[in-house]
This record gives structure tokens, sequence and C-alpha cells, in this order.
């Protein structure tokens, strides 16, 4: 578990469901910018949560909790790239909670688990190109832009440019 000044970031629980579909699922603006389709119902929600528990078991990905409510309100991890270079593998948070501070906070946790925990010199961050509040994070926590990658969104078929930041540590 990491600990910030407002969040926790954790493994999911089953019970969790609920909270992610109200909070971060169930909104296209929580997906906009992700490679995930909106979760259309509560039954659609209780199988995507035994899918990330089954996911999260392999890999350092964590549903964020808000302190305050213990309430799921986003998700965040990180994958390994090659030696001592980590990345994160998405971070999204619910639209309520968004411009609060949060995403910096889960970005500066999972640099410093990676950099204390897993040995990481490097850590990269990657953004759409159109997310202005994501990329002003990357520069505002010292990352320089090296790559921008141009893929398609298979929601919708839609071409999009993914702009890749690194920040040695």
């Amino acid at each position: 578990m990491l600990e910030t000044k407002d969040l926790l970031i954790d493994k999911a629980k089953q019970s969790d469901w609920a909270a992610m579909y109200k909070n971060v699922w169930s909104h296209p603006e929580s997906a906009r910018y992700m490679q995930w389709r909106v979760t259309a119902n509560e039954d659609d929600a209780q199988i995507r949560m035994q899918k990330t528990i089954a996911f999260q078991q392999a890999h350092n990905t964590y549903l964020v909790y808000e302190k305050t409510t213990g309430e799921a309100i986003g998700f965040a991890g990180v994958e390994q790239l090659g030696p001592c270079t980590y990345e994160e593998a998405g971070i999204c948070l619910g639209p309520e909670f968004v411009g609060k501070g949060y995403g910096r906070q889960i970005v500066t946790a999972l640099i410093q688990y990676c950099k204390e925990d897993l040995g990481a010199t490097a850590f990269v961050y990657s953004t759409r190109a159109n997310n202005e509040a994501s990329k002003g994070l990357a520069h505002s926590l010292g990352f320089r832009l090296f790559r921008t990658e141009e893929r398609i969104d298979e929601k919708d078929g839609q071409h999009y440019f993914m702009q890749k930041y690194f920040l040695k540590l």
C-alpha cells in the first residue's frame, strides 16, 4: 500500500465495485483518454471488479482511495520497461476528483515507490497529446518529452498522438 497526504493506493477488493462504478467506470469523461470503455451497469461493474482483482494479483496496479471517505476514486499502477526503468501503467480519477492535486500525489507516490522499493533510476510517463492537464503535470514534475507516437484508439478507431515523458531519478 502507498499513502499520500489525501490518498491510499492499494489492491482492489470486490466490495469496491460500487464505488468504482459510481466514481469512475460509469463516466465517459473518465474513459476519454484511456483504453477502456464505460461500464454500462452494476452487473458489469461487479464482473469488471473480479477481472481487476485478478489482474492486480500479477501486476503493480492498484485502486486509489480517498482517505476522508475510504471510497475508491480511481486507479494507478506501474510496469517495468527495462532494467531500472518503470512506466506508469495508466492513471485515472473519477471526474469529481480531478483538479484537487490528487494526480500529482499519485505520480509522486509511484515514482517514490519505484525508486525506493524497485530500484528504479528512470521513470516514464505517458499522456495523449490533447490531455493538457496531464501534460502540465508531467512538466511540473520535471519530466521531459522524449517521443511522440501516433496510435489508433481501439474504442472508436480515431487516430491520436501519445506523448512519452522521461524523468531520471
